[in-house]
């Protein structure tokens, strides 16, 4: 809740679209791993959504894939591309979910990467945004009972654990 400016509480409900980043950056499938890593540099991301010719969405690289399948495996990531490291099929939610559903997904399927897309065309899933757990930092709950916060309190503890 919070109190609006004559002074009455108002209940708000949040949605995954209040927290998640906008900022949503891509990488063709078939470039390189290290121009991955370098463009994740360069624009201070934690993952790229990989894209075809047409720009469609096909997968999401992330810093964990490229520390778990090219640098502790010792190959070159010039010569790997982000088509045979990605994550694929993409996991997305709708922009007017609840952030405890988005939490709640990431839990199920062992992702730290939720990709949001426009909730008013879900069936062509143009992406808008991505939410991490970072994100729920960000997330104030706001008192109400019926706001389950169990699943945002568990992946905010597996993040603490692995930062």
């Amino acid at each position: 809740m919070f109190k609006n400016k004559q002074g009455l509480c108002i209940l708000m409900t949040i949605s995954v679209a209040d927290i998640m980043k906008k900022k949503l950056e891509t990488i063709k499938e078939m470039a390189s791993v290290q121009q991955a890593a370098q463009k994740m540099k360069e624009k201070n991301v934690s993952s790229l959504v990989v894209v075809d010719e047409a720009g469609k969405p096909q997968g999401l690289v992330t810093e964990r894939d490229l520390a778990t399948k090219i640098c502790i495996n010792n190959v070159l990531a010039s010569a790997v591309t982000n088509n045979e490291i990605m994550s694929s099929p993409l996991l997305t939610i709708s922009a007017d979910s609840s952030p405890s559903i988005a939490a709640d997904m990431m839990l199920q399927h062992n992702i730290r990467h939720l990709l949001v897309v426009d909730k008013n065309n879900v069936t062509n899933a143009r992406p808008i945004g991505i939410v991490t757990p970072l994100d729920f930092t960000r997330y104030q709950v706001l008192t109400n009972d019926n706001v389950d916060t169990h699943s945002i309190e568990k992946i905010m503890e597996e993040y603490r654990q692995i930062y």
